[in-house]
């Protein structure tokens, strides 16, 4: 078995959550895991740590937080040249967790445990965003999906007032928090070289099936096709898209025929206003946004 590091980011998931990193790493000893452990202190830490624990020889990283520690993780990963050497695990304790509910692997922490000892290297794909951030253009990786428009606002919204909620009450409370007030927006979008203008509420790219707290976004998604399914969610009106919103949960939204699932490589979008771009639940920036697959660059215990 490889010596592991284990990044824990023990504020995940809000109050309710905040000490279960401690009964986990316990767990992980009682299955006869050999590994180190470090606690992330402030954001973008988790990406310094999996950066060093890479450049130090660790054929194995444990994420131990939700959807955005698992991207900070990724991209320090990546960053250090290590996508090809590291067999990544998660044991996921955020609000969202929808990256482990596409895969399979189980929420509950002791089952996860095992299941890092018993379970399978699959290889995924990763997706790459280009987008501004503080009017410079940065570029990262992503884990499970991005989203422009009001899904990002959603995000904002959710990390700074309602995470202490905890799962799918802290994301619905973040959409009806600021669909009331959102106005649709004007975007060209460019999917892999075919260009068109739209009036848009959301733009969801999406590498794996499942986001928002369990929202069934992209019921065709699959980690390892090559491929993005971009979820279009047009010009609908504030109470059409609340009366709505149930679909999303079943995956039966894509019905409306103002919501459309186009599968492709490469994206674009620009605005006629700045939009917010979000990346597995962390806010990345504002468009023009780019967004390019990555096929089959990371190992993850499936």
């Amino acid at each position: 078995m490889p010596h592991s590091k284990v990044i824990v980011n023990p504020i995940a998931g809000g109050n309710r959550k905040a000490r279960n990193w401690v009964n986990i790493l316990a767990l992980l000893r009682d299955v006869g895991l050999n590994f180190d452990y470090e606690l992330t202190e402030a954001p973008g830490h988790a990406w310094e740590l999996a950066k060093a624990a890479t450049t130090e020889g660790y054929s194995r990283v444990i994420s131990i937080g939700g959807d955005g520690t698992l991207n900070e993780i990724v991209n320090g990963i990546y960053e250090a040249g290590g996508l090809n050497q590291i067999e990544l695990g998660v044991i996921n304790t955020g609000i969202g967790g929808d990256f482990v509910r596409g895969l399979g692997i189980p929420h509950d922490p002791k089952r996860a445990c095992r299941h890092l000892m018993n379970g399978n290297g699959s290889l995924i794909d990763l997706g790459i965003v280009e987008c501004l951030s503080n009017g410079r253009k940065q570029r990262q990786l992503f884990v499970n999906f991005a989203a422009v428009g009001l899904a990002a606002e959603v995000v904002k919204t959710t990390n700074v007032r309602f995470k202490r909620y905890g799962g799918r009450l802290a994301y619905l409370i973040g959409i009806l928090s600021r669909v009331l007030h959102y106005e649709n927006s004007q975007v060209w979008v460019v999917v892999d070289g075919e260009c068109r203008k739209v009036r848009v509420c959301s733009i969801f790219i999406h590498n794996g099936r499942y986001g928002g707290g369990g929202m069934l976004l992209a019921p065709g998604a699959k980690l390892t096709d090559q491929f993005f399914d971009m979820i279009e969610i047009g010009d609908l009106g504030r109470f059409e898209l609340v009366r709505w919103l149930p679909r999303v949960y079943r995956g039966t939204h894509l019905a409306h025929p103002k919501v459309s699932n186009t599968v492709a490589k490469e994206i674009s979008i620009d605005s006629e206003r700045k939009l917010l771009v979000q990346a597995d639940g962390n806010l990345v920036g504002e468009t023009p946004a780019a967004f390019s697959i990555l096929p089959s660059a990371l190992t993850v215990i499936a």
